[in-house]
């Protein structure tokens, strides 16, 4: 690149976008990137408060911002985004459909640690919308050794997935097992049915059948492989999750011969909770606070489900860092410190 006077600027090639300020009007680009300036732009570029400007010089091996962070911006992006164009060296990642996103910690860090890259993105697992913005690149200088980019590229493909996508939420058929004796024989009406269903219906799912079974073993183990034999695609089981001795339903989920994940999660509230595999479908045992508070673990992990992910032990332990929710008076979430 090269500066020169603006006096001296008829017929250059701009280098970037020159902002306009006209305060309480007007904010935006009066001339974009690749303007050839003319005579008449010489009073306007002036009223900026432009005495010199950056115009195109071809130095070879050097890239402009532009191209840099829309480069960046490709090499990040895997499926469910969508690119703005670029804007003094700027793109944006906004989310192409609803779903959750999934960013590479490792992969934003080895972006990141290159001198003059910079991707900024929230967090992993984030819910999002059609829309929002989630990630945005860019180069700090106005030129760039095009070497920089060509590295960062590479250190794209060293990861087996994308360092940036968002994943829709599939819709599932979700069968619900209400447990507890007091409901079962009528004695107090079922509160957590309602807040299950309005959950997964959110999540774009829909409730098969709900039932109920009294703290019994069988009597659960039952319900729960006749919701199977209907087609249920996930389970999810209420109550008795404590170490009560009427409180058998982790006992009721074993003895399915599922495969347990985990027993016990390190988020508040919802410690108590169960996750186990019976084949590909996935059988959650959901602790009494999912019913009164307004985010507990079961927002944390439901979604990730819903991805078509399949979590481990080790995925669920990683929760802890982020795993205790304020209980605001107004629930803020996503947009507070809860599950990042």
């Amino acid at each position: 690149m090269e500066k020169i006077k603006v006096q001296d600027a008829v017929g250059a090639i701009l280098i970037q976008d020159m902002t306009q300020i006209i305060p309480g009007i007007y904010k935006g680009p009066r001339f974009r990137k690749g303007h050839i300036v003319q005579e008449e732009d010489i009073p306007v570029l002036l009223s900026m408060g432009k005495e010199h400007i950056y115009v195109w010089d071809q130095t070879p091996g050097l890239i402009h911002e532009n191209e840099a962070a829309e480069r960046l911006a490709r090499a990040v992006s895997g499926s469910g985004l969508v690119l703005d164009e670029p804007k003094e060296g700027k793109i944006t990642l906004t989310a192409a459909h609803d779903g959750l996103l999934y960013s590479s910690e490792d992969g934003i860090l080895a972006l990141n640690t290159l001198e003059g890259v910079i991707l900024a993105t929230l967090h992993n697992h984030y819910p999002v919308k059609k829309g929002d913005k989630v990630a945005g690149t860019r180069v700090v200088p106005l030129m760039i050794d095009e070497k920089v980019i060509l590295e960062a590229e590479n250190n794209v493909q060293t990861f087996s997935n994308p360092i940036l996508d968002v994943r829709p939420l599939k819709h599932l058929k979700v069968g619900i097992v209400i447990t507890g004796s007091e409901v079962y024989k009528g004695r107090i009406q079922d509160k957590f049915g309602p807040v299950l269903r309005a959950k997964v219906e959110s999540w774009g799912s829909v409730v098969l059948e709900q039932t109920l079974a009294s703290d019994d073993v069988s009597l659960i183990q039952s319900s729960i492989r006749d919701q199977l034999s209907k087609g249920a695609e996930m389970i999810l089981v209420s109550g008795g999750m404590s170490v009560d001795p009427d409180d058998v339903t982790p006992a009721a989920i074993k003895g399915l011969g599922a495969e347990l994940i985990t027993y016990g999660a390190p988020v508040l509230p919802g410690a108590m909770f169960l996750l186990a595999y019976l084949g590909d479908v996935p059988i959650m045992g959901l602790p009494g606070c999912v019913m009164y508070s307004k985010k507990t673990v079961f927002d944390l992990v439901a979604p990730r489900l819903l991805t078509g992910e399949r979590l481990s032990r080790l995925d669920i332990v990683k929760l802890g860092h982020g795993g205790l929710c304020l209980e605001c008076p107004v629930c803020t979430y996503p947009r507070c410190s809860f599950g990042k």
